[in-house]
Protein backbone atom coordinates (compact mmCIF):
# COMPACT_ATOMS: atom_id res chain seq x y z
CA UNK A 1 0.00 0.00 0.00
CA UNK A 2 1.14 3.21 -0.94
CA UNK A 3 1.92 5.85 2.21
CA UNK A 4 1.29 9.34 1.43
CA UNK A 5 2.09 12.12 3.23
CA UNK A 6 -0.29 15.12 4.32
CA UNK A 7 0.25 18.24 5.62
CA UNK A 8 -1.90 19.47 8.68
CA UNK A 9 -2.68 22.72 9.58
CA UNK A 10 -4.13 24.13 12.84
CA UNK A 11 -4.57 28.25 12.39
CA UNK A 12 -6.20 30.57 15.67
CA UNK A 13 -7.22 34.22 14.47
CA UNK A 14 -5.17 36.39 15.23
CA UNK A 15 -5.10 40.94 15.45
CA UNK A 16 -2.21 40.64 13.35
CA UNK A 17 -4.53 40.32 10.54
CA UNK A 18 -5.70 43.96 10.70
CA UNK A 19 -2.65 44.51 8.67
CA UNK A 20 -3.22 44.23 4.63
CA UNK A 21 -0.17 41.88 4.18
CA UNK A 22 -1.25 39.41 7.06
CA UNK A 23 -4.92 39.41 5.04
CA UNK A 24 -2.56 38.48 1.57
CA UNK A 25 -1.21 36.10 3.18
CA UNK A 26 -4.12 34.50 4.79
CA UNK A 27 -5.15 33.51 1.17
CA UNK A 28 -2.13 31.38 0.89
CA UNK A 29 -2.81 28.43 3.28
CA UNK A 30 -2.20 25.32 2.20
CA UNK A 31 -5.80 24.46 1.10
CA UNK A 32 -5.51 27.30 -1.33
CA UNK A 33 -9.02 28.77 0.00
CA UNK A 34 -9.62 32.47 0.68
CA UNK A 35 -10.48 31.57 4.45
CA UNK A 36 -8.78 34.21 6.92
CA UNK A 37 -6.91 31.91 9.09
CA UNK A 38 -5.97 34.80 10.90
CA UNK A 39 -8.63 36.86 11.53
CA UNK A 40 -9.48 37.99 14.86
CA UNK A 41 -12.99 38.22 15.97
CA UNK A 42 -12.57 41.45 18.14
CA UNK A 43 -16.73 42.86 18.22
CA UNK A 44 -20.05 41.91 17.44
CA UNK A 45 -19.49 43.14 13.92
CA UNK A 46 -16.38 41.00 13.25
CA UNK A 47 -18.58 37.93 14.59
CA UNK A 48 -21.48 39.05 12.27
CA UNK A 49 -18.70 39.22 9.17
CA UNK A 50 -17.50 35.91 10.39
CA UNK A 51 -21.18 34.40 10.82
CA UNK A 52 -21.77 35.65 6.72
CA UNK A 53 -18.00 33.99 5.39
CA UNK A 54 -18.42 29.92 7.47
CA UNK A 55 -22.28 30.05 7.01
CA UNK A 56 -21.97 31.17 3.33
CA UNK A 57 -25.18 33.81 3.79
CA UNK A 58 -23.70 36.38 1.75
CA UNK A 59 -24.10 34.24 -1.67
CA UNK A 60 -26.61 31.73 -0.47
CA UNK A 61 -24.58 28.51 -0.73
CA UNK A 62 -25.70 27.24 2.61
CA UNK A 63 -25.94 24.01 0.75
CA UNK A 64 -22.17 23.87 0.46
CA UNK A 65 -21.31 23.61 4.24
CA UNK A 66 -22.10 20.98 7.25
CA UNK A 67 -22.89 22.22 10.18
CA UNK A 68 -21.42 19.86 13.15
CA UNK A 69 -22.36 21.45 16.32
CA UNK A 70 -24.09 24.71 17.21
CA UNK A 71 -27.44 26.49 14.76
CA UNK A 72 -27.82 28.36 11.59
CA UNK A 73 -26.69 31.17 13.81
CA UNK A 74 -23.07 31.85 14.86
CA UNK A 75 -24.20 35.28 16.66
CA UNK A 76 -26.47 33.58 18.50
CA UNK A 77 -24.67 30.43 19.26
CA UNK A 78 -22.04 32.57 20.92
CA UNK A 79 -24.70 34.74 22.68
CA UNK A 80 -25.85 31.68 24.49
CA UNK A 81 -22.28 30.09 25.45
CA UNK A 82 -21.42 33.97 26.83
CA UNK A 83 -24.96 33.36 28.62
CA UNK A 84 -24.22 29.96 29.86
CA UNK A 85 -20.61 30.60 30.73
CA UNK A 86 -20.94 34.04 32.34
CA UNK A 87 -24.00 35.21 33.89
CA UNK A 88 -23.62 33.89 37.18
CA UNK A 89 -20.11 35.68 37.53
CA UNK A 90 -21.59 38.60 36.17
CA UNK A 91 -24.37 39.04 38.56
CA UNK A 92 -21.91 37.97 41.52
CA UNK A 93 -19.36 40.65 40.28
CA UNK A 94 -22.44 43.23 40.44
CA UNK A 95 -24.04 42.12 43.72
CA UNK A 96 -20.16 43.75 45.04
CA UNK A 97 -20.64 47.17 43.23
CA UNK A 98 -21.68 50.10 45.38
CA UNK A 99 -21.90 52.24 42.65
CA UNK A 100 -24.56 51.37 39.27
CA UNK A 101 -22.15 52.49 36.52
CA UNK A 102 -19.84 49.73 37.34
CA UNK A 103 -22.32 47.26 37.10
CA UNK A 104 -22.19 45.01 33.81
CA UNK A 105 -25.54 44.24 32.36
CA UNK A 106 -24.51 42.63 29.61
CA UNK A 107 -20.89 40.92 29.37
CA UNK A 108 -20.99 39.76 25.60
CA UNK A 109 -21.74 43.82 24.64
CA UNK A 110 -19.23 44.45 27.66
CA UNK A 111 -16.47 42.59 25.74
CA UNK A 112 -17.39 43.09 22.61
CA UNK A 113 -17.03 47.10 23.73
CA UNK A 114 -13.54 46.35 24.87
CA UNK A 115 -10.71 46.93 22.75
CA UNK A 116 -8.14 45.20 24.66
CA UNK A 117 -10.01 41.67 24.56
CA UNK A 118 -11.11 39.16 21.68
CA UNK A 119 -15.07 38.78 21.97
CA UNK A 120 -14.42 35.29 20.22
CA UNK A 121 -11.60 33.29 18.52
CA UNK A 122 -11.63 31.18 15.28
CA UNK A 123 -9.76 28.08 14.74
CA UNK A 124 -9.63 26.89 11.30
CA UNK A 125 -8.22 23.08 10.75
CA UNK A 126 -7.60 21.36 7.70
CA UNK A 127 -5.92 18.23 6.67
CA UNK A 128 -4.12 17.60 2.86
CA UNK A 129 -3.75 20.37 0.35
CA UNK A 130 -4.75 20.88 -3.31
CA UNK A 131 -3.16 19.04 -4.96
CA UNK A 132 -4.42 15.79 -2.66
CA UNK A 133 -7.86 16.76 -2.82
CA UNK A 134 -7.94 17.77 -6.69
CA UNK A 135 -7.85 14.05 -7.45
CA UNK A 136 -10.73 12.87 -4.83
CA UNK A 137 -14.49 13.05 -5.64
CA UNK A 138 -17.13 14.90 -3.01
CA UNK A 139 -18.21 11.23 -1.83
CA UNK A 140 -14.70 10.83 -1.34
CA UNK A 141 -14.49 14.63 0.63
CA UNK A 142 -17.19 14.47 2.62
CA UNK A 143 -16.19 11.74 4.62
CA UNK A 144 -14.17 13.98 6.26
CA UNK A 145 -17.22 15.20 8.22
CA UNK A 146 -16.26 12.26 10.90
CA UNK A 147 -12.96 13.11 11.11
CA UNK A 148 -13.27 16.49 12.16
CA UNK A 149 -16.50 15.43 14.67
CA UNK A 150 -13.50 13.31 16.11
CA UNK A 151 -11.09 16.55 16.11
CA UNK A 152 -14.07 18.83 18.09
CA UNK A 153 -14.57 16.39 20.38
CA UNK A 154 -10.34 15.91 20.96
CA UNK A 155 -10.39 19.68 20.96
CA UNK A 156 -12.83 19.71 23.95
CA UNK A 157 -11.36 17.28 25.79
CA UNK A 158 -7.66 18.59 25.59
CA UNK A 159 -8.43 22.27 26.04
CA UNK A 160 -11.60 22.54 28.25
CA UNK A 161 -11.28 26.09 29.05
CA UNK A 162 -12.27 26.31 25.22
CA UNK A 163 -15.64 26.58 24.77
CA UNK A 164 -16.66 25.42 21.66
CA UNK A 165 -20.35 27.26 20.11
CA UNK A 166 -20.16 26.49 16.45
CA UNK A 167 -18.27 24.10 14.13
CA UNK A 168 -18.59 24.17 10.49
CA UNK A 169 -16.90 22.27 7.76
CA UNK A 170 -16.54 23.53 4.65
CA UNK A 171 -16.72 21.33 0.99
CA UNK A 172 -16.80 24.22 -1.57
CA UNK A 173 -13.03 24.98 -1.88
CA UNK A 174 -10.16 23.13 -3.14
CA UNK A 175 -9.78 21.38 0.55
CA UNK A 176 -12.29 20.25 3.47
CA UNK A 177 -11.43 22.21 5.93
CA UNK A 178 -13.69 22.71 9.56
CA UNK A 179 -14.09 26.26 10.92
CA UNK A 180 -14.60 26.36 15.18
CA UNK A 181 -15.78 29.28 16.88
CA UNK A 182 -15.35 29.60 20.58
CA UNK A 183 -14.54 31.25 23.60
CA UNK A 184 -11.76 30.90 25.96
CA UNK A 185 -12.23 31.38 29.72
CA UNK A 186 -10.08 32.13 32.48
CA UNK A 187 -10.92 31.45 36.44
CA UNK A 188 -10.07 33.48 38.69
CA UNK A 189 -8.76 36.84 38.10
CA UNK A 190 -7.46 39.12 40.28
CA UNK A 191 -9.37 42.32 38.39
CA UNK A 192 -13.22 41.86 37.31
CA UNK A 193 -15.57 38.91 37.61
CA UNK A 194 -14.13 35.50 38.79
CA UNK A 195 -14.75 34.16 35.54
CA UNK A 196 -13.91 35.90 32.34
CA UNK A 197 -13.04 35.70 28.49
CA UNK A 198 -9.10 35.11 28.66
CA UNK A 199 -7.65 34.65 25.44
CA UNK A 200 -3.75 35.42 26.29
CA UNK A 201 -4.10 32.81 29.15
CA UNK A 202 -5.50 30.12 27.52
CA UNK A 203 -3.28 30.23 24.38
CA UNK A 204 0.04 31.02 24.61
CA UNK A 205 2.83 30.14 22.77
CA UNK A 206 3.80 27.17 24.69
CA UNK A 207 0.34 25.87 25.24
CA UNK A 208 -0.63 26.92 21.62
CA UNK A 209 2.43 24.66 20.36
CA UNK A 210 1.77 21.51 22.15
CA UNK A 211 -1.96 21.78 21.16
CA UNK A 212 -1.38 21.64 18.01
CA UNK A 213 1.13 19.14 18.04
CA UNK A 214 -1.79 16.88 20.02
CA UNK A 215 -4.08 17.79 17.34
CA UNK A 216 -2.32 16.77 13.87
CA UNK A 217 -1.31 13.55 15.85
CA UNK A 218 -5.19 12.77 16.46
CA UNK A 219 -6.33 13.86 13.13
CA UNK A 220 -4.01 11.80 11.07
CA UNK A 221 -5.00 9.00 13.74
CA UNK A 222 -8.70 9.35 12.89
CA UNK A 223 -8.25 9.70 8.82
CA UNK A 224 -6.80 6.73 8.69
CA UNK A 225 -9.28 4.92 10.64
CA UNK A 226 -11.89 6.60 8.52
CA UNK A 227 -10.25 5.97 5.69
CA UNK A 228 -8.85 2.46 5.89
CA UNK A 229 -5.47 4.09 5.08
CA UNK A 230 -1.81 4.31 6.05
CA UNK A 231 -0.98 7.71 5.18
CA UNK A 232 1.06 9.75 7.79
CA UNK A 233 2.13 13.63 8.06
CA UNK A 234 4.44 15.90 6.38
CA UNK A 235 6.95 18.27 8.35
CA UNK A 236 6.54 16.99 11.75
CA UNK A 237 7.97 19.27 14.75
CA UNK A 238 12.05 18.31 15.15
CA UNK A 239 12.55 16.14 17.63
CA UNK A 240 9.65 14.30 16.75
CA UNK A 241 11.32 11.62 14.96
CA UNK A 242 13.14 8.81 16.06
CA UNK A 243 15.51 7.21 13.99
CA UNK A 244 15.88 3.64 13.70
CA UNK A 245 18.60 1.72 13.17
CA UNK A 246 19.10 -0.69 10.02
CA UNK A 247 19.88 -3.53 12.11
CA UNK A 248 15.78 -3.36 13.53
CA UNK A 249 14.92 -4.44 10.19
CA UNK A 250 13.72 -8.24 10.34
CA UNK A 251 15.85 -9.35 7.52
CA UNK A 252 18.90 -7.41 8.54
CA UNK A 253 21.47 -10.36 9.38
CA UNK A 254 20.23 -12.22 6.17
CA UNK A 255 20.70 -9.51 3.61
CA UNK A 256 24.40 -8.72 5.93
CA UNK A 257 25.26 -12.31 4.41
CA UNK A 258 24.14 -11.94 0.99
CA UNK A 259 26.22 -8.66 0.86
CA UNK A 260 29.33 -9.91 2.27
CA UNK A 261 29.15 -12.63 -0.31
CA UNK A 262 28.92 -10.49 -3.48
CA UNK A 263 31.53 -8.18 -2.00
CA UNK A 264 33.84 -11.12 -2.93
CA UNK A 265 32.48 -11.17 -6.43
CA UNK A 266 32.89 -7.88 -6.64
CA UNK A 267 36.65 -7.80 -5.68
CA UNK A 268 37.13 -10.64 -8.10
CA UNK A 269 35.21 -9.19 -11.00
CA UNK A 270 37.76 -6.34 -10.47
CA UNK A 271 40.64 -8.18 -10.65
CA UNK A 272 39.37 -9.60 -13.71
CA UNK A 273 38.35 -5.90 -15.23
CA UNK A 274 41.94 -5.13 -14.79
CA UNK A 275 43.38 -7.83 -16.35
CA UNK A 276 40.68 -7.29 -19.05
CA UNK A 277 42.24 -3.78 -19.62
CA UNK A 278 45.81 -5.16 -20.16
CA UNK A 279 44.35 -7.70 -22.34
CA UNK A 280 42.49 -5.66 -24.53
CA UNK A 281 46.10 -3.34 -25.34
CA UNK A 282 47.68 -6.44 -26.45
CA UNK A 283 44.61 -7.86 -28.98
CA UNK A 284 44.75 -3.72 -30.68
CA UNK A 285 48.41 -4.47 -31.16
CA UNK A 286 47.85 -8.12 -32.35
CA UNK A 287 45.57 -6.55 -34.83
CA UNK A 288 46.97 -3.50 -35.99
CA UNK A 289 49.88 -5.72 -36.90
CA UNK A 290 47.76 -8.19 -38.95
CA UNK A 291 49.16 -8.87 -42.53
CA UNK A 292 47.17 -10.31 -45.51
CA UNK A 293 48.46 -13.97 -47.10
CA UNK A 294 50.27 -13.91 -50.09
CA UNK A 295 46.99 -15.26 -52.35
CA UNK A 296 44.42 -13.34 -50.82
CA UNK A 297 44.17 -9.96 -49.43
CA UNK A 298 40.95 -10.37 -47.22
CA UNK A 299 42.67 -13.32 -45.27
CA UNK A 300 45.29 -12.50 -42.47
CA UNK A 301 48.02 -14.66 -41.29
CA UNK A 302 48.31 -15.48 -37.01
CA UNK A 303 51.49 -16.65 -35.48
CA UNK A 304 50.81 -18.96 -32.82
CA UNK A 305 51.46 -17.12 -30.23
CA UNK A 306 49.03 -14.23 -31.11
CA UNK A 307 46.23 -17.04 -31.47
CA UNK A 308 47.27 -18.34 -28.15
CA UNK A 309 46.49 -14.42 -26.88
CA UNK A 310 43.58 -14.00 -28.62
CA UNK A 311 42.55 -17.29 -26.76
CA UNK A 312 43.29 -16.02 -23.75
CA UNK A 313 41.84 -12.85 -23.80
CA UNK A 314 38.46 -14.36 -24.51
CA UNK A 315 38.78 -16.83 -21.93
CA UNK A 316 39.20 -13.67 -19.95
CA UNK A 317 36.09 -11.74 -21.36
CA UNK A 318 34.23 -15.21 -20.48
CA UNK A 319 35.04 -15.25 -16.80
CA UNK A 320 34.59 -11.63 -16.45
CA UNK A 321 30.95 -11.58 -17.80
CA UNK A 322 30.33 -14.88 -15.63
CA UNK A 323 31.58 -12.60 -12.21
CA UNK A 324 29.68 -9.92 -13.64
CA UNK A 325 26.41 -11.92 -14.14
CA UNK A 326 26.89 -13.01 -10.16
CA UNK A 327 27.48 -9.15 -9.25
CA UNK A 328 23.42 -8.93 -10.59
CA UNK A 329 22.61 -9.89 -7.53
CA UNK A 330 24.08 -7.54 -5.42
CA UNK A 331 22.89 -4.63 -7.43
CA UNK A 332 19.14 -6.19 -6.82
CA UNK A 333 19.92 -6.28 -3.39
CA UNK A 334 20.99 -3.24 -2.98
CA UNK A 335 18.27 -1.92 -4.65
CA UNK A 336 16.10 -3.99 -2.72
CA UNK A 337 17.45 -2.54 0.78
CA UNK A 338 16.49 0.93 0.02
CA UNK A 339 12.99 0.41 -0.88
CA UNK A 340 12.73 -1.57 2.10
CA UNK A 341 14.39 1.05 4.20
CA UNK A 342 12.12 3.54 2.61
CA UNK A 343 9.33 1.40 3.11
CA UNK A 344 10.00 0.74 6.67
CA UNK A 345 10.72 3.62 7.84
CA UNK A 346 6.98 4.96 6.38
CA UNK A 347 5.46 2.25 8.29
CA UNK A 348 7.10 2.83 11.39
CA UNK A 349 6.57 6.70 11.08
CA UNK A 350 2.53 5.59 10.63
CA UNK A 351 2.55 3.32 13.43
CA UNK A 352 4.71 5.97 15.70
CA UNK A 353 1.91 8.32 14.96
CA UNK A 354 -0.64 5.95 15.42
CA UNK A 355 0.53 5.21 18.97
CA UNK A 356 1.07 8.95 20.19
CA UNK A 357 -2.63 9.08 19.04
CA UNK A 358 -3.80 6.36 21.02
CA UNK A 359 -1.46 7.08 23.78
CA UNK A 360 -3.08 10.59 23.88
CA UNK A 361 -7.30 9.21 23.64
CA UNK A 362 -6.40 6.99 26.84
CA UNK A 363 -5.02 9.90 28.26
CA UNK A 364 -7.57 12.10 27.48
CA UNK A 365 -10.30 9.37 28.54
CA UNK A 366 -8.22 8.88 32.00
CA UNK A 367 -8.54 12.74 32.25
CA UNK A 368 -12.36 12.67 31.68
CA UNK A 369 -12.82 9.20 34.36
CA UNK A 370 -11.19 11.44 36.71
CA UNK A 371 -13.52 14.72 36.46
CA UNK A 372 -16.84 12.40 36.33
CA UNK A 373 -15.96 10.58 39.65
CA UNK A 374 -14.58 13.87 41.07
CA UNK A 375 -18.23 15.03 39.69
CA UNK A 376 -20.28 11.55 41.02
CA UNK A 377 -18.59 12.18 44.61
CA UNK A 378 -19.90 16.11 44.41
CA UNK A 379 -23.10 14.57 43.64
CA UNK A 380 -23.22 12.42 46.26
CA UNK A 381 -22.34 14.55 49.29
CA UNK A 382 -25.22 17.28 47.34
CA UNK A 383 -27.55 14.06 47.37
CA UNK A 384 -26.64 13.17 51.23
CA UNK A 385 -26.86 17.14 52.10
CA UNK A 386 -30.36 17.14 50.77
CA UNK A 387 -31.36 13.72 51.95
CA UNK A 388 -30.44 15.23 55.75
CA UNK A 389 -32.58 18.18 54.77
CA UNK A 390 -35.83 16.84 53.67
CA UNK A 391 -35.53 14.24 56.67
CA UNK A 392 -35.01 17.61 58.87
CA UNK A 393 -38.57 19.34 57.46
CA UNK A 394 -40.31 16.35 57.51
CA UNK A 395 -39.83 15.72 61.00
CA UNK A 396 -40.37 19.32 61.73
CA UNK A 397 -44.08 18.80 59.39
CA UNK A 398 -45.22 15.79 61.62
CA UNK A 399 -44.12 17.76 64.68
CA UNK A 400 -46.23 20.72 63.95
CA UNK A 401 -48.99 18.58 62.90
CA UNK A 402 -49.33 16.65 65.90
CA UNK A 403 -49.05 20.13 67.79
CA UNK A 404 -52.30 20.92 65.41
CA UNK A 405 -53.95 17.87 66.40
CA UNK A 406 -53.21 18.06 70.48
CA UNK A 407 -53.80 21.93 70.57
CA UNK A 408 -57.48 22.17 68.34
CA UNK A 409 -58.47 18.82 68.66
CA UNK A 410 -58.50 16.70 71.78
CA UNK A 411 -61.76 14.83 71.54
CA UNK A 412 -62.58 11.73 69.58
CA UNK A 413 -64.95 13.66 66.99
CA UNK A 414 -62.42 16.88 66.30
CA UNK A 415 -59.65 13.75 65.77
CA UNK A 416 -61.51 13.14 62.86
CA UNK A 417 -61.74 16.75 61.89
CA UNK A 418 -57.75 16.28 61.99
CA UNK A 419 -58.42 13.23 59.69
CA UNK A 420 -59.99 15.49 57.46
CA UNK A 421 -57.59 17.95 57.22
CA UNK A 422 -54.82 15.78 56.97
CA UNK A 423 -56.64 13.99 53.41
CA UNK A 424 -57.50 17.72 52.48
CA UNK A 425 -53.47 18.41 52.48
CA UNK A 426 -53.18 14.81 50.54
CA UNK A 427 -55.23 15.53 47.94
CA UNK A 428 -53.86 18.96 47.22
CA UNK A 429 -50.26 17.20 46.76
CA UNK A 430 -49.37 18.95 49.74
CA UNK A 431 -48.15 15.75 51.35
CA UNK A 432 -47.42 12.53 49.80
CA UNK A 433 -49.69 9.09 50.58
CA UNK A 434 -45.85 7.83 52.67
CA UNK A 435 -46.41 11.18 55.08
CA UNK A 436 -50.17 10.23 54.94
CA UNK A 437 -50.36 7.09 55.76
CA UNK A 438 -47.55 8.11 58.81
CA UNK A 439 -50.55 10.33 60.10
CA UNK A 440 -53.20 8.03 59.82
CA UNK A 441 -50.83 4.75 62.06
CA UNK A 442 -49.73 7.25 64.58
CA UNK A 443 -53.19 8.65 65.68
CA UNK A 444 -54.96 5.59 64.95
CA UNK A 445 -57.75 7.25 62.46
CA UNK A 446 -60.85 5.00 61.61
CA UNK A 447 -61.55 6.18 58.45
CA UNK A 448 -59.69 5.08 55.48
CA UNK A 449 -58.47 7.47 52.88
CA UNK A 450 -60.24 8.48 49.80
CA UNK A 451 -57.43 9.77 46.98
CA UNK A 452 -60.57 10.49 44.47
CA UNK A 453 -59.96 14.47 43.40
CA UNK A 454 -56.17 14.04 44.24
CA UNK A 455 -54.42 17.33 42.18
CA UNK A 456 -51.92 15.84 39.36
CA UNK A 457 -48.82 17.93 40.86
CA UNK A 458 -46.78 16.22 43.86
CA UNK A 459 -45.06 18.77 46.22
CA UNK A 460 -43.37 17.25 49.30
CA UNK A 461 -42.63 19.71 52.27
Amino acid sequence: MIIIQLAYSFHLGSDKNKKNSSRNSAKSNVSGTTSKSNNAIQNSAGLTKCDNHNYRKYDDREYDIEIIRGSSSLVDDVKKLYRDEFDEAKEEYNAKQTRENRKIKDYFTHVSNNSKSDLACEIIIELGDKKYWDTKDLDFKKRMTNVFKQQVIDLEIILPTFKIASAIIHYDETSPHLHIVGVPIKIGGKNGMFKQVGKSDVFTKESLRKLQDKMRTLCIESFNKEYNLTNSLKCKRKGRNRDYHITEMDNYVEMKEHLEKNQERLEIANKKSLELDNHTKEVKEIITDLKTTLTSKEKYVLKQEDKEKLVSYIDSVSKTNEEYKKIQTLSVTLNNVDTEIKENHEKIKTLTENNEALTLRVENLTKNIKNKDEEIEELKEENHSLKNTLEFWKDKFLRVMSLIKDKLFDKEKEREKYFDVSKDLYKKGIIKEDTFNELKDKYNFSKEHDDKGKDDFEIEI
